[in-house]
């Protein structure tokens, strides 16, 4: 069965698909992005191929011949809208003057039609060392297109024959993409094989007690492999945060193969066969890590209220994963130590050169509270933390609900960092290009893109105003640099001027060619009016572009457009806007629900107050306490570290419910609260010691990816674990049996209270 569910599961890897575009940042069911999507996207927008041509003289007459070939080849590419360069524009000249669109045969003629218009090539040649040759493709061509596009790119590239020492840069968004698609595949298998090698170490280092002390790391491995499996057929992509569930599944999965392995373990110490321990962890364990479980889905569901589509698809691989490591762990994981110690005892291949007598300490069915288990040294060590945690227990409650709530004020001034390319490795050469391009060539930068819906897209009165209104942004608005439009083209062929007629504006849009028209109308009733603002994301970031998308919008209101027409102010940069609710508002969401929903789960389990409350309580500190980490660290909130509250409650919840488990069990056993509270730090205890370690360990791995997106979430994240495994033990012992101590007591009072009957 194992098999045929690896083969399965290889079979749904291969359907995985990457994705790192602006769907993966804002939510399709947004009218924002649905006028981005729709309306922009379909009908307007293009994406730019960038050849930065290099060299000592990119003015020379080889240099032109070559980049035209380029073009010629790059035209009948599929999917290619037009190509722009230098050689372009003198082919233009060339055919008003002399009626023949070719390149000049000589360096001296190429440098007269240059020298004629220098205005017109300043963008596309800003200097005489570089040159640019723009690709527009279609923007809302498949990632998997503009990849075809690239590689076809490549051969024409070569098939040109550039002159020697010149050197070709491929850039511009789609190649940027591809690149980081590339970096993603490349950096999951990295935090893989880290988490993989830093569980080797930990499991060596705490998980030395047991026999067979590895086995938890192929349980978990093989319950992640599952999980990619079932992500590629229900159709979650792999984006550059659900990378992060991986590592983070090794941490939380191996946790769930620990405390099974520890519990077997411990039965067959305590004199049982291996079916009665198999039995007995079954029963007892099983049901507690599954409450577990669920408390950590109710913890990740609140992920699934974010407006950002990749943290939706980091919860559902998340609630996938946890299941899966869950049912590794229940069925390959204590079947294999069922089978291993079955084999340990019977030896009945003469595997073992000498059967060596398992030690017991039989534990009776009713211990009384002179008759606790002889600790070992980690575990007196616990036990003496539990009892002065015990004794202090006023002042040190006290102490951490005051830090919690100073932390969740200083959560509110932690900054929000909204530049996407800050997201993936500033070192990465796709990036450094785009960078570079982005400072040489005008017009690459950041849009707001105002749609017009209008009856004619031929009357005076429409173009006008457009012309008007982007004059006044321009002078009015410093982040605003230029406006284009067809009102551009129109005026070219007009002698610089708007034509009175309906008429005459009909005639010009006919000579103007569809590749030019394109770009700023759509059949009769779509118009565009693309502004430039330069390097907003980097310069002013998304929330001082939501602030100017407001201010155009006032001004939309202020200077009315004619009747009739409808004006839309959309574009990639307006849509990414979403980002700033998602973490603002969304994260603090995100967090209360993921409270609500824990302790509404726990109610339902438990029906008890005491028990709903205790676990929860010291995860609610926890998440106090990540505002100081935050605000100490001076880590901005991303998309990422955004979800750090549910995945605390998720995460955390689960050490305080197993203990408190064990707690009652042990209660159950005739033990006293505090004896009782011992009992379970020195058993459940050090089993959450070493899962706590190997959790630690594994969510680790995500500080050494080369994504500072995922390295920075790392590095909290584990500070934030080892928060919650240090309020398990410290937070939890005292509130434990305060709250405990405070029932029984209420509880006696009411049954001596109550009538003789």
């Amino acid at each position: 069965m194992i098999f045929l569910l690896i083969l399965i599961s290889l079979q749904g890897t291969q359907l995985i698909e990457m994705a790192s575009g602006t769907e993966t940042f804002v939510s399709k069911g947004t009218q924002l992005y649905k006028d981005y999507d729709h309306l922009f996207k379909k009908n307007f927008e293009t994406d730019s191929i960038v050849v930065m041509v290099q060299g000592d003289e990119v003015a020379s007459e080889a240099v032109m011949k070559a980049t035209n070939r380029l073009e010629q080849q790059m035209l009948i590419v599929p999917g290619v809208q037009s190509v722009t360069s230098p050689a372009v524009l003198i082919k233009q000249i060339n055919y008003k003057i002399s009626g023949r669109s070719r390149i000049p045969d000589s360096d001296r003629e190429i440098k007269e039609v240059l020298d004629s218009q220098p205005a017109l090539f300043e963008s596309l040649m800003p200097d005489k060392t570089h040159m640019m040759i723009v690709i527009k493709v279609s923007g809302s061509a498949t990632d998997q297109q503009k990849k075809d596009i690239l590689n076809a790119l490549d051969i024409s590239l070569k098939e040109a024959t550039f002159p020697p020492g010149y050197s070709l840069i491929v850039t511009g968004s789609p190649a940027l993409r591809v690149d980081i698609n590339k970096e993603m595949t490349q950096s999951l298998g990295l935090l893989l094989g880290i988490a993989s090698i830093l569980m080797v170490f930990v499991l060596l280092l705490v998980f030395r007690h047991v026999r067979w002390g590895l086995l938890p790391l192929p349980v978990v491995l093989l319950g992640v492999f599952f999980t990619f499996g079932f992500m590629g057929y229900v159709g979650v992509p792999m984006t550059m945060v659900s990378m992060a569930a991986f590592p983070i599944l090794i941490g939380l999965g191996i946790d769930y193969a620990i405390q099974f392995h520890n519990r077997i373990e411990e039965e067959i110490h305590a004199g049982n066969s291996s079916e009665e321990a198999l039995i007995r962890t079954v029963k007892h364990t099983g049901p507690a890590v599954l409450i577990a479980l669920a408390m950590t889905a109710l913890g990740f569901i609140p992920l699934f209220t974010s407006t950002v589509p990749m943290i939706q698809d980091f919860g559902k691989l998340l609630l996938i994963g946890i299941v899966m490591c869950y049912l590794s762990a229940l069925f390959f994981g204590l079947v294999t130590l069922y089978s291993f110690d079955w084999i340990f005892r019977k030896n009945p291949f003469g595997l073992f050169k000498k059967k060596e007598e398992i030690k017991t300490e039989t534990l009776p069915s009713n211990v009384s509270s002179s008759k606790v288990q002889k600790a070992k040294a980690l575990e007196r060590a616990l036990i003496k933390v539990a009892d002065f945690t015990i004794e202090h227990s006023r002042v040190i409650l006290v102490i951490s609900l005051l830090t919690c709530f100073a932390g969740l004020y200083a959560d509110q001034s932690v900054p929000i960092q909204t530049d996407t390319n800050s997201f993936i490795p500033q070192d990465m050469p796709s990036l450094v290009n785009y960078k570079q391009m982005q400072d040489l060539l005008s017009g690459t930068g950041d849009h707001l893109n105002i749609i017009l819906r209008v009856k004619d897209n031929s009357d005076p009165e429409v173009l006008k105003w457009m012309e008007e209104f982007s004059r006044h942004e321009v002078t009015n608005r410093d982040q605003i640099y230029g406006t284009t439009s067809v009102v551009d083209l129109v005026k070219e062929r007009n002698g610089g001027t708007i034509p009175e007629t309906s008429e005459e504006i009909q005639a010009i849009y006919e000579k103007i060619p569809e590749s030019q028209k394109k770009e700023y109308m759509l059949g009769n009733q779509l118009l565009t009016i693309d502004l430039d603002i330069g390097q907003a994301m980097e310069n002013i970031e998304i929330t001082g572009i939501k602030e100017l998308r407001d201010i155009v919008r006032e001004d939309v209101q202020w200077m009315q457009p004619p009747p009739g027409v409808a004006v839309i102010i959309t574009g990639q940069s307006v849509a990414m806007i979403d980002i700033i609710s998602a973490l603002t508002s969304g994260r603090v969401l995100m967090t209360m629900l993921g409270v609500g929903l824990v302790l509404i789960g726990l109610i339902v389990v438990y029906r008890n107050p005491v028990k709903a409350l205790s676990p929860i309580i010291p995860m609610f500190i926890v998440v106090g306490w990540s505002g100081l980490v935050m605000t100490g660290l001076d880590i901005p909130y991303t998309p990422m570290t955004a979800v750090l509250g549910s995945l605390i409650l998720g995460v955390g919840s689960e050490y305080s419910i197993l203990m408190m488990e064990r707690y009652f069990e042990e209660k159950d056993n005739g033990l006293t609260p505090v004896e009782a509270i011992n009992q379970a730090v020195t058993t459940t205890g050090s089993a959450l010691i070493a899962s706590g370690a190997t959790t630690v360990f594994g969510f680790s791995a995500l500080i050494f990816s080369p994504f500072p997106i995922l390295s920075n979430f790392g590095l909290v994240t584990v500070i934030d674990v080892c928060l919650a495994i240090f309020a398990t033990f410290i937070v939890f012992p005292p509130l434990m049996v305060m709250m405990d101590t405070r029932r029984e007591k209420r509880r006696a009072t009411t049954v001596t209270a109550a009538p003789a009957v």
